[in-house]
């Protein structure tokens, strides 16, 4: 370069880019967030949970009594996230009805529908599916004295629109043929039949915890009742 020409100007060395941020390292960071509005839940069966709370409320406060506060405390949630999942007080009830109680009845309706003809057999599938069922609920029978029994009772139109045409009326229509096939003695009220059966079978199962204190049988399970029940209908008592 002569040193008439102007020196050009040095560049400035090019500046490092910005490194790129660490990955955050806690734990569900880069996971989608919730959608907004939906609370936080504990797992897929939080819903039957909340059922659980429910159902535990209501047979020791009574439906009518039961707020949904109190439910959410029982079920260890927020009142908010109840009404997520259910909505108001109506609809949790609902749901109990047709997610719990009427599946319950439908597994007693079941082996009743195969017993066909048989006078016997159809009595015997409901002393032992009675059994059954108050085994795998034993919430059952207490609901249904509460909610059907008393008076003003949130169950009782359940029973007259939704179980009775299903499960007494038609029992009581198929008594009511065997007696006339000359099968069960014509002295017994095929309708009363049906109350009978069910106050060897529901009514003990809501008792147990006061005949049990009172006769101190607590050695006696639901198992011994449907034992018992069956023996006494088919063998009576033997004073003959």
């Amino acid at each position: 370069m002569s040193p008439d020409q102007p020196a050009k100007p040095r560049r400035k060395p090019a500046k490092p880019a910005p490194a790129a941020p660490a990955a955050d390292a806690r734990p569900g960071a880069g996971r989608p967030g919730r959608s907004p509005g939906r609370p936080g839940a504990d797992g897929p069966d939080l819903r039957e949970r909340l059922l659980d709370a429910a159902i535990a409320c209501f047979v020791r406060e009574g439906i009518a009594g039961t707020s949904l506060r109190t439910i959410a405390s029982e079920a260890g949630v927020t009142p908010a996230l109840l009404h997520y999942y259910f909505g108001d007080k109506v609809q949790l009830q609902e749901a109990v009805i047709s997610e719990r109680v009427l599946p319950a009845f439908q597994q007693l309706r079941e082996p009743l529908a195969a017993a066909g003809d048989d006078v016997a057999g159809l009595i015997a599938a409901f002393v032992n599916g009675v059994g059954r069922v108050v085994a795998a609920h034993p919430w059952l029978p207490p609901l249904w004295v509460r909610e059907v029994l008393c008076e003003g009772g949130a169950l009782r139109d359940v029973l007259f629109e939704r179980i009775g045409p299903q499960l007494p009326q038609m029992m009581t229509a198929r008594f009511a043929q065997a007696q006339a096939r000359g099968e069960i003695n014509e002295d017994l009220d095929p309708r009363l039949l049906m109350v009978s059966l069910v106050g060897l079978t529901l009514f003990p199962a809501a008792g147990a915890p006061i005949w049990r204190r009172l006769l101190q049988a607590d050695d006696l399970d639901f198992d011994a009742l449907r034992r018992h029940t069956l023996a006494l209908l088919d063998r009576g008592l033997g004073l003959e």
